[in-house]
């Protein structure tokens, strides 16, 4: 069983910085696919980015130029790296997972079946 766990995840003020990171366990397959997701109050989750096993990534963009996706496989871990934050970039933020990145919308959480349970991120103007 995949189990994601999110943290890094806080209140900063406009055009502050936060890292998240998304420790991953209990993953067997040699392939995977992983990305980051957000839900505000009221609206629907929403793609941020997505990265496979090879590092090609993707980002939605709202966000491109401001966050970036990385991984550190040998420490199973999943990085989102957000600069110039916004007070529109206020959400819950979600880690997931699944074996490969092709066959469907990386950005859409349909797509994913692992998920982990969220780490808060507010922006203040």
């Amino acid at each position: 069983q995949v189990h994601l766990v999110e943290s890094g995840g806080g209140s900063v003020q406009s055009g502050g910085s936060l890292r998240l990171s998304c420790a991953a366990s209990g993953y067997t397959y040699s392939s995977r696919c992983m990305g980051w997701f957000r839900q505000a109050p009221g609206k629907e989750r929403e793609g941020v980015a997505a990265i496979d096993s090879f590092g090609t990534t993707r980002h939605e963009d709202s966000v491109k130029g401001r966050f970036t996706i990385s991984q550190d496989n040998a420490k199973n871990t999943l990085y989102l790296k957000m600069n110039s934050l916004k007070p529109e970039d206020t959400a819950m933020y979600y880690c997931a997972a699944r074996t490969y990145c092709s066959g469907g919308s990386v950005l859409a959480p349909w797509f994913f079946s692992y998920w982990g349970q969220g780490t808060q991120v507010t922006v203040s103007s």
